[in-house]
């Protein structure tokens, strides 16, 4: 298991996501109508412009609940071998919540986890 095993991999998933798209555009029919191509199709229509711009602020919210929430993948591995590794791990997941604490504490500090 290699670089071999990650090239079937790649070409498989490409092939599979290619012949899935392809069966979706033969068996569909194409339609299009006005409300198609409204920006929100809830059956209300819009009044002013669609396009507005919206604050940034929500954005970085979403990315930093993104950080903390990915920061959970990396704590099942090291709930696995933790018991084995002693207390190397221990200070490792210290080092790490120390890490991830301090960059809470920046994105506090600049705001970002206020809601508008």
């Amino acid at each position: 298991m290699g670089a071999s095993s990650m090239i079937v991999l790649i070409i498989a998933a490409l092939a599979f996501s290619s012949i899935a798209i392809l069966i979706a555009k033969i068996l569909t029919k194409a339609t299009t109508n006005k409300q198609k191509g409204e920006p929100y199709e809830c059956g209300i229509p819009t009044k002013g412009k669609t396009w507005i711009q919206l604050n940034v602020g929500y954005y970085l919210f979403a990315l930093i609940f993104l950080i903390f929430d990915v920061e959970l993948v990396f704590l099942y591995p090291w709930a696995v071998v933790a018991r084995k590794m002693g207390w190397i791990a221990l200070v490792e997941i210290v080092i790490f919540f120390f890490i991830l604490f301090m960059g809470f504490l920046y994105a506090h500090k600049k705001g970002a986890l206020k809601w508008m």
